[in-house]
C-alpha cells in the first residue's frame, strides 16, 4: 500500500551550496552520505517521519552518475523527484502492472552515511510508457534507525513538522489526474482551485500528505513553474508549528520576505521563491 509522501528530491549543482541555502530557510540539513555506484551524494532534513533531501554529483564522479541528472542539473536543478513509500513495494508494483502500469522491479539500493551507517531501502521507478516524476520506496531500515542519521531530527529553527503537500505543474489537470490516478490506483479527485500558486488543482490524498496536480489559471507561481521548466514538480508545502518562527528566521538570514496568501483551506501560507531556493518553490503553512 501507498502510504505517504516520503520525501522529495531537490538536485543541486554543488551540495554545499544547497546546504547553505535551506540552512538560511530555517532548516537543520546534514551530509547524508554517498550512494553505492551512483556517483552522487546527499544532505538530508529529517522532520517528524519524513524528510527533504537535496541531491548532487559528486566531484569527479559525473562518469557515473544518470545522463537524466547531468541534464538536470545542467538546466539549474530544482526539485526533480516526489517519493512515494510503500510499505510492500513488490506488491504494489504488481499492482501497477495489472492496471497496466509501466514500472520497474523493486532494486535495493542503498547509501553509507558519514559517520559508517548503512541504510538499505528498495526503490521502483516508472518506466518511459509513464513519464511521471515519481520514485516508489519502500525502506528495509527502521524509522528509529534511519533518524539517527542526522544529529537533531525533527528540531528546525523554521519550525516545520511534515512534508504537508507537493505540486507538480502540468498542461491539463483533467487529463494529468486520469494518469496519477491509473499510476496510484486511486480515484480522481474533484477539482479545486489552488488560491496562492493560482491553478486548477487536483490532490491525491496519500496519509497526511498531499500529491497535487496543477494546471495554471492565471499568473501565478503554478505558471511560472511551467513557462520556465515545463511540466514538472515545482512546490513543497511544509506544515510549521510557527510561521512567525519560520518568518524570522529568514529575515535574520537574509532572506526576503516571502509572499503571503490565503489557501482555499482558509489558512495563511507564505511562499519563498525558486531564486531564493535551488530552483524549487518552498511554501509554509501553520499557526503564527
Amino acid at each position: 500500500m501507498l502510504t505517504r509522501i516520503d520525501h522529495v528530491m531537490i538536485c543541486v549543482p554543488e551540495l554545499q551550496q544547497g546546504i547553505d541555502v535551506y540552512t538560511r530557510l530555517g532548516f537543520r540539513v546534514y551530509s547524508g552520505g554517498v550512494h553505492h555506484g551512483q556517483g552522487t551524494h546527499n544532505a538530508i532534513g529529517f522532520f517528524q517521519d519524513d524528510y527533504l533531501e537535496l541531491l548532487s554529483v559528486r566531484g569527479g564522479e559525473h562518469q557515473h552518475a544518470s545522463a537524466g541528472l547531468i541534464e538536470f542539473l545542467a538546466r539549474g536543478g530544482g526539485l526533480r523527484y516526489v517519493v512515494v513509500q510503500s510499505d510492500d513495494l513488490a506488491a504494489d508494483v504488481a499492482a501497477m502492472r495489472r492496471r497496466g502500469v509501466d514500472v520497474s522491479d523493486a532494486i535495493e539500493s542503498g547509501r553509507r552515511t558519514p559517520a559508517g551507517q548503512e541504510l538499505r531501502w528498495n526503490v521502483a521507478q516508472l518506466g518511459p510508457s509513464n513519464p511521471l516524476p515519481l520514485l516508489f520506496i519502500q525502506h528495509l531500515t527502521p524509522l528509529a534507525e534511519r533518524k539517527r542519521q542526522v544529529f537533531r531530527a525533527g528540531d528546525h529553527p523554521n519550525a516545520v513538522l511534515r512534508t504537508d503537500r507537493v505540486y507538480i505543474a502540468v498542461d491539463d489537470v483533467a487529463k494529468a489526474a486520469e494518469t496519477y490516478g491509473t499510476v496510484l490506483g486511486m480515484p480522481v479527485p474533484r477539482l479545486e482551485r489552488g488560491n496562492v500558486i493560482k491553478a486548477d488543482m487536483a490532490v491525491f490524498n496519500l496519509g497526511p500528505t498531499g500529491l497535487t496536480v496543477a494546471q495554471p489559471a492565471e499568473a501565478g507561481p503554478a505558471a511560472d513553474a511551467l513557462a520556465r521548466r515545463g511540466p514538472g514538480p515545482f512546490q513543497v508545502l511544509y506544515r510549521t508549528g510557527s510561521m512567525d518562527a519560520a518568518a524570522t528566521w529568514m529575515a535574520d538570514h537574509g532572506v526576503p520576505p516571502p509572499a503571503r496568501g490565503i489557501r482555499n483551506t482558509g489558512e495563511q501560507a507564505m511562499l519563498v521563491g525558486p531564486e531564493h531556493a535551488c530552483g524549487a518553490y518552498i511554501g509554509f503553512v501553520g499557526p503564527a
